[in-house]
């Protein structure tokens, strides 16, 4: 296994910023820097809303039929 180590943070986000100016310029930059962040769903919520669009029926020969592969 090979060793990895990290960079510092502030050294990690300056190459972040110089990367977005020089690939977005300037402008681009600055909004992607100011979007709102979307509050994350609760795991359990989005949990159930899948479970609520799946068809039980499809959903187990999906599962089923891979597991006999």
């Amino acid at each position: 296994m090979s060793e990895h180590t990290y960079l510092q943070e502030d050294e990690m986000i300056r190459r972040a910023i110089e990367a977005l100016l020089r690939d977005l310029g300037p402008v681009e930059a600055t909004r992607f820097l100011t979007l709102p962040q979307r509050r994350r769903m609760d795991s359990v919520t989005r949990h159930r809303l899948w479970q609520e669009s799946l068809e039980r029926d499809r959903f187990f020969d999906q599962v089923f039929e891979e597991a006999k592969s």
